[in-house]
């Protein structure tokens, strides 16, 4: 039974033009309600926080519904089920779901993962070990198809995502470029985890950086970012390049069409006589694969064949300007909100 009687959330109270801001956001305090029959209640001890929840604030077509005004703001979360009307969990059973920016959650039975605290950190289900490292596994194996040999390039490199893609396409053979922002980050790339070479995004010569470092082009560019570092690395695709793409954080916060020249027709010329394969992709479309996941990369993990670094904030009320902060590339590593201990 549970003692706490309150729950601490954050809803959207506005919706953001361009940049979010904290008036964006409300903090609200309201009764905890009782499961029903199929439910348990959640009490959270992590919420992920990612760059896909920018587009849920804003009332337009996407894979998903948008967050309504007033409504919790969506995240993934990692917690201890306190009350449970489902038959698979328990009290005391450890759960990864969609619980909110919320202290705690009432949430269907079917839509949560049981995981155990002694495999792993709790925190790594929504990191390395959850829909991030998934991410990079699903789009690099299914849709980067890498080979021994190859030269890949991944942007936002030092994140949960980009980093986990580097890694694994070493184990595949490839030689492997990171581009982060900032000397720390592309310093950790290189020495922490084993990137052949990484890039500095804000260098004022970053396409002659890139190419200096790719003298063979690339063969598969994981993007999620956009903007100039898609610029810098299309003419240095090979033919038949293949790029999975998950994520555009560098447009964001775009409330039009940026300005200059149009360079749809050197894309599409490039696709055409170059023969590329660009695909986006979620990873909930290769949700079939989760096991084959898990069972790879908790044995990289184990063998410490991959790492991870996690970039922890304290405390729910945080949450708003570590997720702006976030968009403006202030983390280092897998972004989380500690809410419980």
């Amino acid at each position: 039974m549970k003692s706490e009687t309150k729950n601490q959330r954050i809803v959207l109270a506005s919706r953001p033009v361009g940049a979010p801001v904290a008036a964006n956001f409300r903090l609200e305090e309201v009764a905890i309600t009782e499961p029903a029959e199929g439910e348990v209640l959640v009490k959270v001890h992590y919420l992920s926080l990612d760059p896909y929840m920018r587009r849920r604030m804003d009332d337009r077509a996407s894979y998903a519904p948008p967050v309504a005004l007033g409504a919790v703001m969506v995240g993934g979360t990692v917690g201890e089920v306190l009350e449970s009307r489902h038959a698979e969990f328990k009290a005391g059973d450890f759960v990864e779901g969609m619980g909110g920016w919320q202290s705690h959650a009432i949430l269907k039975g079917e839509g949560l993962r049981k995981i155990n605290p002694a495999d792993a950190p709790i925190s790594t289900a929504l990191g390395i070990l959850g829909m991030p490292g998934m991410t990079a596994y699903t789009g690099l194996l299914t849709i980067g198809k890498p080979q021994a040999g190859e030269t890949l390039v991944v942007a936002a490199a030092s994140g949960a995502v980009g980093a986990a893609v580097g890694q694994i396409a070493k184990l595949k053979g490839c030689r492997v470029v990171g581009i982060a922002g900032g000397p720390a980050k592309t310093r950790y790339l290189t020495e922490q985890l084993g990137f052949d070479a990484a890039i500095d995004h804000h260098a004022e010569d970053l396409p002659q950086a890139l190419a200096a470092v790719c003298p063979k082009g690339i063969d598969i560019y994981f993007e999620n970012v956009g903007g100039k570092i898609f610029k810098a690395v299309l003419p240095l695709l090979n033919p038949f390049a293949r790029m999975p793409v998950c994520g555009l954080i560098s447009h964001a916060n775009e409330t039009s069409l940026p300005e200059g020249p149009d360079g749809v027709p050197d894309l599409f010329r490039a696709v055409l006589t170059k023969k590329l394969t660009i695909r986006g992709f979620i990873v909930h479309d290769f949700a079939d694969q989760a096991p084959a996941f898990r069972k790879d990369m908790q044995d990289w993990i184990r063998q410490e064949k991959i790492r991870y670094r996690e970039d922890i904030v304290e405390g729910l009320a945080q949450a708003p300007d570590a997720f702006i902060g976030l968009l403006q590339g202030r983390n280092f590593g897998k972004l989380l909100v500690h809410i419980a201990a």
